[in-house]
């Protein structure tokens, strides 16, 4: 799962932010791991009407705040 290579490559103290920023805004590690799950089924189906606006955003949501963190860590 993309959620535990990125966490298996930081250091403590960004672990422990990582784990913050999972748990403030999915809840849960299994939350962010499912709307990733659901972003991998888009890119491959997307197509008009196929998702609901709101599902896509959710995932794009997800992305950039990995992305946002993961900047922020070099």
């Amino acid at each position: 799962m993309v959620v535990n290579v990125i966490y298996d490559k930081l250091d403590n103290e960004q672990k422990e932010d990582f784990t913050r920023l999972i748990i403030d805004k999915y809840g849960s590690v299994d939350e962010l791991a499912k709307i990733l799950d659901l972003g991998i089924e888009m890119l491959f189906y997307l197509e008009e009407d196929t998702f609901e606006r709101r599902e896509v955003q959710r995932v794009v949501s997800a992305l950039r705040g990995i992305s946002t963190f993961l900047r922020r860590q070099d």
